[in-house]
């Protein structure tokens, strides 16, 4: 337990730092090499030798445009800097790759949808729990998609409060890998599987240590979010149980599980949701 108290020490101290702090972190992100025919002479930009051949001669990273030979792709640094001429979109696009693409902290989606829920939402009954009209939600999808961070998801284009919520929690859906990774995954559905309060609160504080920088840091500013929501629940009838059962299929997918299986996470995948809203304070 002790171990578990200085780790929020450091985690105040982050916190602290990350509100101080807006410029964008220097997240690391592994280039999406894919095999590429080159026309013309080319040559690799890692160790600098022609790359011979008619086809397929090489492979190119579909986010930045890096060429380099194959077997030099196995130790080209996890330096990917995406570039906005391969990035072009803003929903199912890897979340880590968007926000270097966009040189943000979070996917710009999730900032502006938060910020106009907070500006006119909180007190809406059923808020995150009502659903929108699905045109109208593939509408701001489309917006977003073509501009970026010069959408117009205000009031006087989308009235309905739910359109917004129903858009960010597509965003959510659509990543292909989820905020709450395949990778850690198993480490959460563990935790939500433990009955003791500070036991399970000190294992979701390792499983968090499992997400990669920008999911973190989007699940962070998410959970504070969906806390303040919780403080209008006289409004707004959303606990952070309701949220839980909202959010917990929508941040996390099973990887790869038979239905059943599935099935009976769901039930965890609240809990842990409904924990981190809870604890959001000592956890981030």
């Amino acid at each position: 337990m002790l171990s578990f108290v200085l780790s929020q020490l450091t985690s105040l101290v982050r916190r602290a730092t990350l509100r101080e702090s807006d410029l964008a972190p220097k997240y690391e992100k592994v280039h999406s090499f894919k095999v590429h025919t080159f026309r013309g002479p080319h040559w690799c930009e890692y160790c600098a030798n022609f790359m011979w051949g008619l086809i397929a001669q090489g492979v190119k990273c579909a986010d930045c445009g890096l060429n380099v030979h194959k077997q030099c792709s196995k130790v080209v640094p996890n330096d990917c800097q995406p570039d906005l001429r391969h990035v072009k979109k803003v929903y199912s696009c890897d979340l880590t790759t968007l926000v270097k693409a966009h040189n943000t902290k979070r996917p710009m989606v999730v900032d502006m949808c938060i910020q106009e829920i907070e500006a006119r939402g909180l007190q809406s009954e059923g808020l995150y729990r009502i659903s929108g009209f699905s045109e109208l939600i593939e509408d701001v999808k489309l917006t977003f998609d073509r501009d970026g961070e010069k959408a117009d998801i205000s009031s006087s284009i989308y009235e309905d409060i739910n359109i917004i919520t129903g858009a960010l929690k597509l965003y959510f859906r659509e990543l292909p890998i989820p905020l709450i990774t395949y990778d850690a995954y198993p480490r959460f559905i563990e935790t939500g599987k433990i009955l003791d309060p500070d036991k399970r609160l000190e294992s979701l504080h390792e499983a968090l240590k499992l997400l990669p920088p920008a999911h973190f840091e989007t699940l962070r500013y998410l959970m504070a979010h969906l806390k303040r929501v919780t403080e209008y629940e006289k409004d707004n009838l959303m606990s952070s149980e309701n949220l839980g059962i909202v959010f917990g299929p929508t941040l996390m997918r099973a990887p790869e599980l038979d239905a059943m299986t599935a099935l009976n996470d769901i039930r965890y995948q609240r809990l842990v949701v409904e924990a981190l809203i809870t604890n959001e304070d000592v956890l981030f």
